[in-house]
């Protein structure tokens, strides 16, 4: 484990009182604004008391309050919705200068989304929840498991806290510390796999395994135990990238990608980081941002820097530029 020397790593993104963990930036009831019908923006219709617009690459509908203002953004065939909301910063002072700040809210819809859907019963119900929402995002959350994250308990499971990436399996730099790894415990899969976690990798993740416990654990994604396809998260990064569910926002064209104007934080991104092996990919990681410097930062699960982090260390976590994450990454998804 690396050691929690920074009482500051998680500045303005998570407090801890008592055993939980609280968010720091959380946005009041009262400043949460009514939204009122309103005339729709060129290319929108309007539906009650909010404003859809479609729009395309990727196929997404834009909710618009009565200002014009984008609430949010649902991706046709992606659970993952962005919602805009109080700003934050996040900090890794350990492993960089820089800090990322986002307007930007990550959460999962409770089913992928399709154009029109905004008439059907669960969005009414959900959105209005969603927007005044308090509790820790997508982004937040995978901030919880960085250099110097405070334990996070839960029934007297520790669930969340600084995370180490693992030992090296005896096949090599194969994935291997997954999050029941991390929370020390037995699960069963779909199809009658069952795991049981590997002692010497407790409060451990890998790079695909962090991926499984930010959006699968904690955030409620069906996971699989296999590298197949099918209804939820396989395992390994190859898997997620090819037979994994979501939507594909960077195809992945076996070379380096350089047009990130599709992605949002919290799209899963795909690296081959060992292409003398072949072009199939082999890490991982969950999209931030943009930092203060104006470059694209992935937070990922990194042997160097002994877990998850947008840090420095080994190498930048830029997707642009001429770094190794940069000259690896290949593709993205937005689950």
């Amino acid at each position: 484990m690396r050691k929690a020397i920074r009482a500051g790593v998680l500045a303005a993104v998570i407090g801890v009182s008592g055993t939980a963990a609280v968010y720091v930036a959380r946005q009041d009831a009262a400043e949460i604004t009514a939204i009122a019908a309103s005339a729709a923006p060129t290319g929108a219709a309007v539906t009650g008391a909010y404003t859809y617009e479609r729009l395309e690459n990727p196929a997404r509908t834009v909710v618009r309050d009565s200002a014009g203002a984008q609430l949010a953004s649902f991706t046709d065939g992606s659970r993952t919705v962005l919602l805009t909301g109080r700003s934050r910063t996040f900090t890794e002072p350990r492993f960089t200068k820089v800090s990322v700040t986002s307007n930007a809210w990550i959460r999962l819809a409770p089913q992928p989304w399709r154009a029109g859907a905004e008439k059907e019963r669960w969005f009414g119900d959900w959105l209005p929840k969603a927007i005044g929402d308090t509790d820790p995002d997508i982004l937040a959350i995978a901030l919880q498991y960085t250099d110097g994250a405070p334990d996070l308990m839960a029934k007297k499971l520790r669930v969340g806290g600084d995370a180490s990436f693992g030992p090296d399996s005896a096949e090599g730099r194969l994935e291997k510390s997954d999050f029941y790894d991390y929370l020390g415990i037995d699960w069963d899969f779909p199809g009658g796999v069952h795991e049981k976690p590997e002692p010497a990798r407790a409060r451990s993740l890998d790079c695909s395994g962090f991926v499984r416990m930010v959006y699968g654990y904690r955030a409620g994604f069906p996971l699989l135990g296999t590298n197949t396809k099918g209804p939820g998260l396989p395992r390994r990064a190859w898997a997620l990238s090819e037979l994994g569910p979501g939507t594909e926002v960077i195809r992945d064209e076996k070379k380096q990608a350089t047009d990130f104007s599709a992605l949002q934080p919290g799209d899963v991104l795909f690296f081959n980081l060992e292409p003398q092996l072949g072009p199939q990919v082999s890490h991982t990681g969950i999209y931030l941002g943009i930092d203060s410097d104006g470059h694209h930062r992935v937070l990922s699960s990194r042997k160097v820097a002994n877990g998850p982090t947008f840090g420095d260390a080994g190498g930048v976590s830029l997707i642009d530029g001429s770094g190794t994450y940069a000259k690896a990454f290949r593709a993205a998804k937005r689950l």
